[in-house]
């Protein structure tokens, strides 16, 4: 059985998660609005019960064993995504696009902010920048009518907070509870399915709208759940192997892509403004990937040396019984 050399599994979780959450994004587009299955949170909650069904599969075929873990632990990491889910959809009923978009943009500093100041993390300047350059890039990009008003900017603030927790914990919570990203999503995702048919009853107004789709939207729908699996189970693998930061910086990367693609491919409008705003974001974005090689090399670099020095003295330790005795 051919596995993934160690070198390359971080480069493939990143390329997998880009590659089926820019898939999703066109995927729920024809959903949505093709086929007329505006129902956004109870997509979520099908989408939630393809990857329990996924990981259960996974753990039967041996690509993981299940791990006992305390259920109480997991309920905050299940919560947040619930509120991410409710929160991010309120706001868009609440806020205008641009202003959505502006909020989201200060996921990146605030995570920087939260990591600093309660678990301890270094931020190097040339990274600060970097995911500046970044931001504003993206800021250039996606902004538009950015029109505020209160009731919006609470639950904009909020979503923001919920959303930065929620990556955080799906990286401390692996560490915390000692167990890999398939084990830690197998107990979030039925708990979080369950969490969130409720919410979808509200949110959706499910018992006055609801209809059963036809058959060629079912399809579409099993489509979009099939890449949800490999979505959620990427995030996980990212944040796992990387941080919640440059899982942010790949969004962002992913947001280049799928408006360039939209002119290209669909032919959405693109103008000076949108164009420069991805062309700093890619500057901003290849600039940290660097920073973050360098890192990666540097500290690589140093462990070699330290594991070098503990064999010397272990010889020299040797070579001094031998001398005693």
């Amino acid at each position: 059985m051919y596995t993934i050399p160690p070198a390359y599994l971080t480069p493939f979780f990143l390329a997998l998660n880009a590659v089926s959450s820019i898939g999703i994004v066109y995927t729920n587009k024809v959903i949505f609005k093709t086929q007329g299955f505006g129902y956004g949170t109870l997509l979520t909650v099908i989408h939630f019960a393809i990857t329990t069904l996924g990981l259960f599969i996974c753990q039967m075929a041996g690509v993981f064993e299940t791990k006992r873990v305390d259920i109480i632990k997991i309920i905050p990491l299940c919560l947040s995504f619930c509120g991410f889910v409710a929160l991010t959809n309120m706001s868009l009923v609440y806020n205008t696009i641009g202003f959505y978009q502006l909020i989201k943009v200060l996921t990146t500093p605030l995570l920087v902010i939260i990591q600093t100041l309660f678990y301890g993390k270094t931020f190097s300047l040339k990274i600060k920048l970097a995911l500046t350059i970044t931001c504003v890039g993206v800021a250039i990009a996606t902004g538009s009518d950015s029109q505020a008003n209160f009731i919006g900017t609470v639950v904009a603030l909020s979503a923001l907070l919920i959303t930065c927790m929620y990556q955080i914990w799906v990286g401390t919570k692996q560490t915390e509870l000692q167990c890999n990203s398939f084990q830690l999503l197998y107990y979030q995702a039925p708990i979080s399915c369950v969490m969130l048919i409720p919410i979808s009853f509200f949110s959706d107004n499910l018992m006055e709208t609801f209809y059963m789709p036809c058959f060629d939207t079912m399809c579409w729908i099993l489509f979009s759940g099939v890449l949800a699996f490999f979505v959620n189970i990427s995030i996980f693998l990212v944040i796992g192997e990387t941080s919640p930061v440059t899982y942010n910086v790949l969004g962002h990367f992913k947001l280049c892509v799928i408006l360039s693609l939209g002119f290209v491919a669909f032919g959405d409008d693109i103008n000076f403004r949108i164009l420069s705003g991805i062309l700093l974001t890619l500057t901003g974005i290849f600039w940290y990937t660097n920073l973050k090689m360098a890192e990666g090399a540097k500290a690589k670099e140093e462990a070699e040396k330290a594991e070098l020095k503990t064999v010397e003295v272990s010889h020299d330790e040797e070579g001094s019984d031998e001398k005693d005795a």
